[in-house]
């Protein structure tokens, strides 16, 4: 499922946290060799959020044999999956090649090339192409960009093992990185620019071939699609002010993508606070700034298929 991960959560860098899937709606003129230092520069960032998460998987799946990313992008997280389970085998599925080139390399350099795989491919039918079937599966952010989301949970607990475990994140709360008031411009700049991304994203599902509209209740979902909810959690990145500098590199990144993606939707005013923020020399911009924090939550829900 391949996209450019700049939907819901950020909306920034590429909502990407270090997956891209195997759909391609609006996404087949992205250069994945390109975007791969940033998608994985982002999962690393993000690193502290994911153990967090898989540490609670742990304690929900013991000793899986087969862990499945779906939508791994750079590999990141697949490689967390193969130090949280030493005795698993772990595949990185995706839709762009080089990303899974970049996940293939990761995996050798941290000592998981014998027991991690890749599986390039649209999604989640390249699953099919799976030896058997997953015990843990785990599909970041990846969901929404697909037209039935409710048929893509189907499928994917399709390739679960009796009683396999599915682990999707999604939602959850977006990143913010500005205080209300950043002495330019009006207060409450990010807070307009999300309202934005949300028509934005809204006009993404509607556009897609045959999208099929879902409330958001991803139990509900879930459980439609033959498997039993089994837990929900949210995970917190904190990243106090003053940030570091690939911390400060990310927001830099997340808002200049901001503006090229909407910026024509905000007002005059707005746009002029935002490029602000992004000029180098300006001392209230966020190269020079020091109240930038990245704080942001995601959501985890799992459900496991019936034995």
């Amino acid at each position: 499922m391949a996209h450019d991960h700049q939907h819901h959560d950020t909306h920034g860098l590429a909502h990407e946290h270090g997956h891209t899937h195997g759909h391609t709606h609006d996404h087949a003129d992205i250069d994945w060799a390109e975007m791969a230092p940033h998608l994985e520069a982002q999962a690393e960032l993000y690193t502290p959020l994911y153990r967090q998460a898989l540490d609670w998987l742990a304690r929900e799946v013991t000793e899986p044999g087969l862990v499945v990313d779906v939508g791994s992008g750079p590999g990141v997280v697949s490689c967390l999956f193969a130090e949280t389970f030493p005795g698993a085998r772990v595949v990185a599925a995706d839709g762009a090649g080089p990303l899974l080139e970049r996940a293939r390399a990761r995996a050798g350099r941290l000592g998981f090339a014998d027991r991690f795989g890749t599986l390039a491919g649209d999604l989640p039918g390249a699953l099919s192409e799976l030896d058997y079937p997953a015990d843990l599966m785990w599909a970041s952010q990846s969901l929404h960009h697909l037209p039935d989301q409710r048929a893509a949970l189907a499928a994917l607990g399709g390739h679960l093992a009796p009683g396999g475990t599915l682990a999707i994140l999604e939602g959850g709360l977006p990143a913010r990185f500005l205080p209300r008031d950043i002495g330019i411009g009006r207060p409450g700049l990010q807070a307009r620019i999300r309202a934005v991304e949300e028509d934005v994203f809204a006009e993404m599902r509607a556009d897609l071939p045959d999208s099929v509209a879902e409330t958001e209740d991803w139990p509900a979902m879930l459980t439609a699609a033959g498997l039993k909810h089994t837990g929900t959690r949210s995970f917190l990145l904190d990243l106090p002010a003053p940030l570091s500098d690939a911390a400060r590199d990310y927001v830099t990144t997340s808002l200049s993508r901001l503006r090229e993606r909407i910026g024509e939707r905000l007002d005059a005013e707005d746009r002029a606070a935002l490029d602000r923020l992004l000029d180098p020399a300006d001392e209230a911009g966020v190269h020079r700034r020091q109240d930038v924090f990245v704080l942001v939550a995601h959501t985890v829900y799992t459900a496991v298929r019936p034995v």
